[in-house]
């Protein structure tokens, strides 16, 4: 299917067809793209203060969202600056417009911040009960939330561990059994400020668990990248008694957003070979540019890294179409006794994979002609007769399925591509605190290492485990942490991704290398990671900026 398909992307689609042919209303069915085995996601652009606010009731009911009982009134500052002055018992000594300003400028997530229309869409997600003052149209997680949820479920060995650890962070100073103020020894000033919020207005507004759907539970395509992600969750709480809260919230926002990005490029390269036939597992390399400045050799590498995973969109919106339509085919095979309902009402990658088989090829066949002759009865204009690139789609004589896949694919790719794109943008943060991507003004993207995502990358590196079955904090040479980039997440600092775009280095690239290492070792030097002990290779080492023992312990 993927040599065919080549010639079908090429060029713009207009209003959703192939360049000049007519406009096809394609059917519901043919449309349908996303599946939940590939993932929850709905790839739009994401903020992760809303995909937070969204995973706070989850952790809470243990995976299912929540359903918000009292007040639905499109909230405002002044609404919070209100309830504060009714509630003296919980506010003391509150000026009005000293609050409103706090309020506006720390503690309220806002859509056109500092705009005409800058309108609220939620609290900022520093403690758990935050979630039900949220403004659901302005604060979509575009799942994004299950999506984390239950790679954090089926990541952790023992299931709960690390669930628990967030669930216990972010309800700190909450009674749990009554939901009513507890011991607050862990809490700041903020949120305090936002526990007393809720327990002021918890009269008008509360929430019980959504129950109204049946729950699929669907396991990570990428297990390993699950697994990484409840490992650096749980090392990020190891700093949650020396970090301040609010800090470490942003933390966990980039990591989050790292890893669900990570994720997805995994997947975006993998399930288009495995459509292809042949089982892979999951891998790849990103160059980051460090310094950060564009027209370097090293600038050059990261935008040709970015252009190699972003330009697999296409690949992986055709392998999505074919999972998805597979999974149409397989419910198609069970309702007329040919296939036995799956386990749970819901087929995994693999066994909707394993329906492109021979044993299979005559259902198959007939039913993708049924759905093609809806797709070309819909292309076929009164007086201009069959689209042309359909036409030359038929000719090709290919799989009736495969024919099938490559015409939706061909009239829906812009509009995947378009969304793929901003959901991957907003994932890497893109111009952003914590951000593993830039774009200038009319200019190509490339991968980069913010300073904050660094301190995150480095607080997770500097645990090692001390023989004890627990982690410790511990100096680690610059060396060793490039190993860790590679060989943990995929990201190359100082060599090139074997693969992935990159061949043999050339003596320019060489050169870029030495000198994106050196920018990685001022950058250290810049955030308090790192000082000069000798010019001695061996005895360039990162400090840690928190001493802590065993459970995370200062020592």
């Amino acid at each position: 299917m993927a040599g065919a398909a080549g010639a079908s992307w090429a060029g713009p689609d207009g209003a959703g067809g192939p360049a000049g042919g007519v406009v096809v209303g394609l059917h519901k069915d043919d449309k349908e793209f996303r599946h939940p085995a590939v993932s929850y996601l709905d790839y739009k652009q994401l903020d992760m203060d809303r995909v937070l606010t969204a995973l706070l009731p989850r952790l809470r009911w243990k995976g299912s969202p929540s359903v918000i009982v009292g007040s639905g009134a499109d909230l405002s500052v002044d609404a919070f600056v209100e309830q504060i002055a009714e509630s003296p018992d919980w506010f003391v000594g509150f000026d009005p417009d000293v609050t409103a300003r706090w309020l506006e400028t720390h503690l309220l997530d806002l859509v056109n911040r500092g705009k005409p229309g800058q309108a609220v869409a939620g609290l900022r997600p520093l403690h758990g009960f935050t979630y039900r003052f949220r403004v659901g149209r302005r604060s979509r997680p575009y799942g994004a939330d299950e999506q984390l949820y239950w790679m954090l479920h089926h990541g952790s060995k023992s299931r709960e561990t690390v669930l628990r650890l967030l669930k216990n962070f972010f309800f700190a100073g909450v009674d749990q059994r009554v939901g009513g103020v507890g011991d607050a020894t862990e809490i700041d000033v903020e949120t305090q400020t936002l526990i007393n919020l809720c327990e002021a207005a918890k009269r008008a507004v509360t929430d019980r668990e959504d129950r109204s759907r049946v729950r699929k539970i669907y396991p990570p395509l990428d297990t390993a990248a699950a697994e990484l992600l409840t490992q650096d969750v749980t090392r990020l709480l190891y700093h949650r008694g020396v970090v301040p809260r609010s800090v470490l919230v942003d933390h966990l926002k980039i990591l989050f957003a790292f890893h669900l990005a990570r994720y997805h490029f995994r997947i975006m390269k993998t399930l288009p070979i495995w459509t292809a036939g042949d089982r892979v597992g999951f891998g790849g390399g990103f160059f980051l540019d460090v310094a950060g400045v564009p027209g370097t050799p090293a600038a050059r590498l990261a935008e040709t890294s970015a252009q190699v995973w972003y330009d697999r969109i296409p690949a992986f919106v055709q392998a999505t179409f074919t999972v998805k339509k597979l999974d149409d085919f397989g419910w198609h095979l069970v309702k007329i006794g040919k296939l036995r309902k799956p386990a749970g009402d819901m087929f995994l990658v693999e066994q909707l994979l394993s329906l492109l088989g021979p044993a299979h090829k005559a259902d198959r066949g007939r039913f993708a002609e049924a759905r093609l002759a809806r797709v070309v009865e819909a292309a076929s204009g009164e007086d201009n007769g069959l689209d042309p690139q359909i036409a030359d789609l038929l000719q090709l004589k290919l799989d009736p399925f495969a024919t099938y896949i490559e015409i939706i694919t061909a009239y829906r790719i812009k509009f995947h591509r378009g969304y793929l794109t901003d959901c991957l943008d907003s994932l890497l943060l893109k111009h952003r605190p914590g951000a593993m991507l830039t774009q200038p003004r009319r200019g190509q993207r490339r991968f980069v290492l913010d300073s904050r995502l660094l301190e995150v990358l480095l607080q997770l590196a500097l645990l090692r485990p001390d023989g004890a079955g627990t982690l410790r904090t511990a100096a680690i040479r610059v060396d060793e942490f490039l190993a860790v980039l590679r060989d943990r997440y995929g990201l190359y600092i100082d060599e090139l991704p074997p693969g992935d775009g990159f061949g043999q280095p050339s003596i320019i690239d060489h050169r870029a290398l030495r000198e994106n290492r050196a920018a990685l070792v001022a950058r250290l030097r810049e955030i308090g990671f790192y000082t000069d002990l000798s010019d001695a290779y061996l005895t360039q080492t990162i400090t840690p900026r928190y001493r802590l023992g065993p459970d995370g312990a200062p020592r």
